[in-house]
């Protein structure tokens, strides 16, 4: 499927073990890595395309980056591992930190906000200011507001056109889209 996604134009290659979707239960490390090592270490061998490991886990992110990952998509914004910004920082690779609000298993169980937007961007701040305080260089984070993970329909709406508002950050802005409920919504279900 991966060599399928570089010959249609994928210029990265997200690899996860563990599904974050709303209600899901968590995996242990130890399974999780079993997941995505042979997968990365065959993808690496097959393309030079960059590939990511899509994990909040510092033991995992760690693995991956061995068998042939160059970045990390940390859902937590590296916040539920206090071992994954010193593993970022030590390996200088790039690292993709997400907005979420609480855990997948329970995201979405009545998510509030002051100003959806608003409150994501303070969060990604105090996140990156971590990151470089752990010694994450500034240019090396890329952030995402996180669709989908503690959001409605129209936080994520609100997300999407106000997202010019996230380069305040001073960060590349990545916003993952696909395979979401919202798409559904906004298609009256299609």
């Amino acid at each position: 499927h991966a060599l399928s996604m570089v010959e249609d134009g994928a210029d990265i290659i997200d690899v996860g073990g563990e599904s974050t979707r709303p209600g899901s239960t968590p995996v242990s490390p130890d399974e999780e890595i079993g997941r995505v090592v042979p997968v990365i270490a065959e993808i690496a061998k097959r393309t030079d395309r960059p590939i990511s490991i899509d994990t909040y886990k510092a033991r995992t992110a760690q693995a991956a980056l061995a068998a042939g990952a160059s970045l990390v998509n940390d859902i937590s914004g590296m916040s539920f591992d206090p071992a994954m910004e010193k593993l970022v920082s030590d390996r200088r690779c790039p690292v993709i930190i997400m907005h979420i609000k609480g855990t997948p298993r329970e995201m979405q169980q009545n998510p509030t906000y002051e100003d959806v937007v608003r409150d994501i961007i303070e969060y990604l701040k105090e996140r990156i200011a971590s990151a470089v305080g752990a010694g994450v260089h500034k240019g090396a984070i890329i952030v995402d507001p996180g669709i989908g993970f503690g959001k409605t329909v129209d936080h994520n709406l609100d997300i999407l056109r106000r997202l010019k508002e996230f380069e305040v950050l001073g960060c590349p802005i990545l916003v993952g889209v696909s395979r979401k409920s919202t798409i559904g919504a906004v298609l009256g279900g299609l």
